[in-house]
């Protein structure tokens, strides 16, 4: 077995304005972290409209298309933008969760992460929000669900901002944990450890400023692992963002980059328990340059170790 990467020069094409936080220098810094890590390569698909509407009402996938700019910037919400090529980028995001699900399920490989952008946890059903288009993660999760017919699938989510997005798509639905850490109070507002969401299913964790590695691991080890393995979920997909970094601009986390190495490696664990180590990672945030791109190659390599 190995280890899936999933991406697509499309990515590239979907340009933010000048000193926009998600540029493409993004994804190139990540790609380059990536490249000495033996890794089987596959190109991110365009999303199937099924998959799409697993999540967003034709209405709305229709408006993303016609909103396309030819030149400039299309500017959707405050933080939102698109460019032209930013459809066809939006599409391989989502087509990439769902692909990587299908490598994995159909046990062409072990594990599989997902290097594209614009991220998804933060994208309503109807609306774009925090750099997001859609829900990349869970059409992935409902794809395993709808498509493959598994009965339970857990997304873990240690982006520093909550994944709001997420626990709107998937929160009417008990065959989907969301575990979903992040720094509160912080944009966008929500996540906080008493909102479960309308079936039960959503887990949030909530981390104060400048909290440090050890408590990090200390919460995960007590709360997100014990939920995780009581479930026993038949895939397990992680939402990475790795902007609770302590060099990241967006945030006031203090988390190290050997953190992402300790959490990946104790995901995996789980998944070995519950899954027979089928997981699928799909990129998030992470605004340091240097520190997304240190974080996001400790991550994978561990899934390239353990998935061999």
């Amino acid at each position: 077995m190995t280890t899936a990467l999933l991406t697509h020069p499309d990515c590239l094409e979907h340009v933010t304005p000048s000193g926009h936080p998600e540029q493409v220098a993004r994804l190139t810094y990540v790609l380059d972290a990536l490249k000495d890590i033996d890794l089987k390569q596959y190109k991110a698909p365009l999303a199937a409209e099924d998959d799409l509407l697993r999540c967003h009402p034709q209405g709305y996938i229709d408006e993303i298309r016609a909103k396309e700019p030819t030149v400039g910037f299309q500017q959707l919400d405050e933080d939102t933008h698109m460019s032209f090529g930013s459809v066809n980028a939006a599409w391989r995001a989502a087509g990439g969760a769902v692909k990587a699900v299908d490598l994995v399920l159909g046990d062409e490989v072990k594990n599989a992460f997902v290097a594209t952008r614009p991220p998804g946890h933060h994208a309503l059903a109807d609306a774009p929000m925090g750099f997001c288009l859609f829900g990349n993660v869970s059409i992935a999760a409902k794809h395993a669900l709808d498509f493959h017919g598994l009965d339970r699938v857990a997304i873990v989510d240690f982006d520093v901002h909550h994944g709001n997005g997420t626990q709107a798509l998937c929160e009417n639905d008990p065959r989907i944990l969301v575990v979903t850490s992040q720094q509160v109070p912080l944009w966008p507002g929500s996540g906080e450890p008493s909102d479960r969401g309308q079936a039960g299913n959503i887990v949030n964790i909530a981390f104060p400023p400048q909290a440090s590695s050890d408590q990090f691991r200390k919460v995960y080890e007590e709360q997100v692992f014990p939920q995780l393995e009581a479930f026993n979920p038949q895939l397990l997909l992680i939402s990475a963002g790795f902007d609770a970094h302590k060099d990241d601009p967006l945030a006031e986390l203090a988390f190290e980059t050997e953190d992402y190495t300790w959490v990946t490696e104790r995901l995996v664990d789980v998944a070995d328990k519950c899954c027979q180590g089928r997981v699928v990672s799909v990129l998030e945030g992470g605004y340091n340059l240097d520190a997304l791109a240190a974080s996001a190659a400790a991550h994978v390599k561990v899934l390239e170790e353990r998935g061999r």
